[in-house]
């Protein structure tokens, strides 16, 4: 298919450059992809990939698909196999690079969670069509940023969580080194904080967890404030067999929230 022209995404005061670099369709699934310009990860082409189911009759709420530490977006697709479940599911999903800054603002400038909510998200619009809401779903630091993203836009916006794995700590000490510039920045961005935990209750939550996960516990510390969520803890380990088995099922408890089947 022809690739669509180059144009821009503006969010408010903020603009970004999308220019789609590809298409292709396959067992009613179609996949483009191309990259983003945001000011807020400035001076990167940022790429991403949209999969979206062939019917779109009925245009659901898309999934944004946010990748752990060393990752990139079209992991979304070639690790956890996610557009395997499009056409079941009609739910498209959406994944774009976001470095390694853990989805927030960082001391360097950068703002990977901005760029998603300013950016990324109009871009899914433009390119799926616009909808009311969307979901999140995440593994690994994509997991918290899943959730750090879900507690800022709040309920009127997003539909479901789905983190897996997520790279949770229940104190700025525990915290991996990289992960946040310092004591401040993790107490501003910590989703155990209540005032988060108090948006994050009114939207349906239902993480998974390898019991061999070394974020097993704080995955479980995280359950039992926010009892709302629905938490699984079961067999394997921080790997991408085990968030490509958890994909699915966490694609389809999505659609059955959007159903209204679910609420956790």
């Amino acid at each position: 298919m022809p690739s669509p022209p180059r144009r821009q995404v503006v969010a408010g005061a903020v603009s970004a450059a999308a220019l789609a670099l590809a298409g292709c369709s396959a067992g009613g699934v179609e996949v483009r992809r191309g990259t983003l310009r945001s000011r807020h990860v400035p001076g990167r082409d940022l790429p991403w990939v949209l999969a979206m189911p062939h019917d779109r009759s009925v245009l659901r709420a898309p999934v944004v698909v946010l990748h752990g530490k060393g990752g990139h977006g079209e992991q979304a697709l070639d690790l956890l196999h996610l557009d395997d479940h499009v056409a079941a599911t009609g739910l498209a999903v959406a994944a774009v690079d976001g470095g390694n800054g853990y989805w927030h603002r960082r001391d360097d400038g950068t703002d990977s969670g901005a760029m998603v909510t300013d950016d990324f998200l109009p871009l899914v619009a433009e390119e799926y069509g616009a909808t009311d809401r969307v979901a999140f779903l995440g593994w690994s630091m994509g997991g918290y940023g899943s959730l750090l993203l879900a507690g800022e836009l709040g309920p009127g916006r997003v539909a479901a969580v789905a983190p897996m794995s997520a790279a949770l700590w229940t104190s700025p000490g525990a915290s991996a080194p990289g992960a946040f510039d310092d004591r401040e920045d993790f107490e501003q961005h910590d989703v155990f904080a209540a005032s988060r935990r108090r948006v994050l209750g009114r939207i349906p939550v239902r993480m998974a967890c390898g019991r061999e996960d070394p974020f097993a516990a704080a995955n479980r510390a995280f359950g039992q404030v926010l009892p709302s969520a629905r938490v699984t803890i079961d067999d394997g380990g921080h790997t991408g067999d085990y968030w490509r088995d958890h994909g699915g099922p966490q694609l389809r408890w999505i659609r059955s929230v959007l159903d209204g089947g679910a609420s956790a």
